[in-house]
């Protein structure tokens, strides 16, 4: 096997190792995370030395990590989280009045809300990603969901590309995919992939006495289901497939990228199973290195042909980026040089991509002068076209505990733009409110929320823009949330918050009443908001967490596109980006299950375009 190790792989470490300067590849993948992290993978596994580069370490044994049940804690911890402070607007006192808003107070911690300590110091709203091998797919909650069939089919009409079709797409699933709760043979799934797929017992919903089963029989009825047959329609495959899905209002089984025990499914497994595997594939895996820049051929530089991607510059040692809360202040690394011969894949997500695609000179032309960066290819739409599903819920404590289960529903609310359903939501006796150091806040034994996901916003307005030329230093982020159509998707929200809180009062006794804590405050009996304040809070309040698009891909006639149909950057040659930022819109619900797809694809096609070139090569000397 070809990695670098500090300890055995059945000791849980890969570990960092110094890049000589004679060290080359076939391909180079910058991330390991749900698109980096299987391409990586995938190439090895075609014969390719194949170098994968992650900036934190190796967790896949721990089991905040391992436990998929274990997610909040894995999104909380110190060990590879990556702390990224947003904003949600330009205005900064709008976002001053989001409220779990953090501050330094300089005694090393932190202060969340809206009236922070005399000299705190103003951090942001947390946004954290995880600098660990495997990525985001290594703290999230796991949930894997599908994008609807427009999701995809926008790239088909942008570039022409029917590769790109919905129908098509799905052949990447059922490759990734093992499906664990499925008798096979299902045409829809997969049964030998890497990637589990597990679904939680919903048996609590066919006892018509519980308090969520009341729930869940009400949401059937304001939803235009029959609840006699809910506690079956809980169990319907939300992965399935087949005419107008994409508007069909059903409950759902929620499904995870975790295997029947709760064991974390992720990039992780794929990567370290390539390592181990027998047939000694040649990847090569180096942790705790952070790459600087990409590297251009300096003759194509030089005499104003299409410059050409061939390496990387990198940065060794842990906790380099400023992201890190483990970072310590003027902490360095050595710095050298990796050749690839063939091509240079990014895949450092939605913030770091188009980062480290700015730092190498490729991007808006007036932003890299600011930070004396010597433009390879101006793209304006490097870190632009931002955008992110808006989160909310409705949170309330009930008199009582509610025993139950999770209700998954997808639905239509009537403001809809088309007849496409536009809320994913799940109900529990969980609280969920967004993320801060700590998240969540536990309300008590009797709390219950109903959080809810809005598909498909209209507004993609947000920007990663750097803040100087030093590779360590966080990009500004800004979403810029609501910008376009924000009144109609407002509008959406609130119709959902209305329909899921009249669900609330089928609970019954001795749950009843409920005090709701957002965003209509108070019980049945004394609440006096309007859709309008409801509105205004959810505008204030709402957040997310599933960053895309920042380089995405795009028809020839877009100013804004980065990549065209096969992932390449426009205008060079030899490099890529697969990952979330290559979408052009927000793929559905949750993108780590559609991401892992693009990357099945990206593999296909980057190993269609070698061949295509080993044969000429071979024409060429015949």
């Amino acid at each position: 096997m070809r990695y670098h190790l500090l300890s055995a792989l059945a000791a849980t470490a890969v570990a960092a190792a110094p890049a000589a300067p004679s060290e080359s590849y076939d391909y180079i993948v910058v991330g390991s995370g749900p698109g980096g992290g299987p391409l990586a993978a995938d190439l090895a596994r075609a014969g390719y030395s194949t170098l994968l580069i992650e900036a934190g370490g190796d967790e896949g044994d721990n089991p905040t990590y391992a436990d998929i049940a274990n997610f909040n804690e894995a999104a909380n911890d110190e060990m590879t989280r990556w702390d990224f402070w947003v904003k949600h607007s330009d205005d900064p006192e709008q976002d001053l009045k989001f409220e779990h808003t953090t501050w330094d107070t300089g005694d090393g911690t932190f202060y969340v809300g809206l009236d922070p300590p005399e000299g705190a110091k103003l951090l942001g709203i947390q946004y954290p990603r995880a600098s660990v091998l495997g990525g985001c797919a290594m703290h999230n909650a796991g949930v894997c969901s599908m994008p609807a069939d427009d999701d995809w089919n926008i790239i088909v009409e942008k570039t022409g590309d029917t590769s790109w079709s919905a129908e098509n797409m799905r052949k990447y699933f059922k490759k990734i995919e093992r499906n664990e709760y499925l008798a096979p043979g299902d045409d829809a799934h997969g049964y030998d992939g890497w990637l589990a797929t597990s679904v939680a017992d919903n048996s609590w919903a066919k006892d018509d006495s519980l308090p969520g089963t009341k729930i869940l029989r009400k949401l059937a009825e304001l939803t235009g289901q029959d609840p006699d047959q809910a506690a079956d329609l809980v169990n319907r495959d939300i992965l399935e497939v087949g005419d107008k899905v994409d508007e069909t209002t059903s409950f759902y089984n929620m499904v995870t990228h975790a295997d029947s025990k709760g064991k974390r499914s992720s990039p992780n497994n794929y990567v370290r199973a390539t390592l181990a595997d027998p047939a000694e594939y040649p990847l090569t895996v180096k942790l705790h290195t952070l790459v600087t820049r990409v590297l251009f051929d300096e003759a194509s530089l030089a005499n104003g042909s299409t410059p050409r991607a061939v390496g990387v510059e990198i940065m060794e040692g842990a906790s380099l980026y400023k992201a890190d809360p483990k970072h310590a202040d003027g902490a360095t690394g050595p710095v050298s040089q990796i050749r690839a011969t063939r091509e240079v894949i990014v895949s450092g997500g939605a913030f770091n991509s188009p980062q480290i695609l700015k730092l190498s000179g490729i991007g808006p032309a007036d932003e890299l002068a600011k930070f004396n960066i010597s433009v390879v290819k101006d793209l304006p739409g490097v870190g632009e076209n931002l955008g992110d599903n808006y989160e909310g819920g409705v949170l309330a404590l009930g008199a009582a505990p509610i025993d139950t289960g999770l209700i998954t529903l997808l639905f239509r609310t009537p403001s809809a733009p088309t007849a496409k359903r536009n809320i994913y939501t799940w109900c529990g006796a969980f609280s969920f409110e967004g993320f801060w150091p700590g998240f969540p806040t536990y309300h008590g034994p009797t709390q219950y929320e109903c959080a809810m996901v809005h598909l498909a916003p209209k507004s993609q307005a947000g920007s990663v823009r750097l803040v100087s030329a030093d590779p360590q230093d966080r990009p500004e982020i800004n979403f810029r949330f609501f910008e376009h159509g924000g009144d109609e998707d407002l509008a959406e929200l609130v119709e959902a918050a209305n329909l899921l809180r009249k669900a609330f009062q089928a609970a019954g006794d001795p749950v009843l009443p409920f005090d709701e804590l957002h965003p209509c405050p108070g019980s049945a009996a004394n609440r006096t908001c309007d859709d309008a304040a409801q509105a205004e809070y959810l505008k204030l309040q709402a957040y997310s967490h599933h960053a895309t698009s920042t380089c995405s891909i795009g028809g020839d006639d877009e100013p804004l596109a980065v990549l065209d149909s096969k992932f390449r950057v426009r205008g060079v040659e030899g490099l890529r980006v697969v990952d979330a930022s290559a979408f052009p819109v927000v793929p559905g619900a949750f993108p780590s299950c559609p991401t892992m797809m693009l990357s099945a694809k990206a593999a296909e096609d980057i190993l269609a375009a070698a061949e295509e070139t080993d044969k000429k090569r071979r024409r060429l000397f015949a």
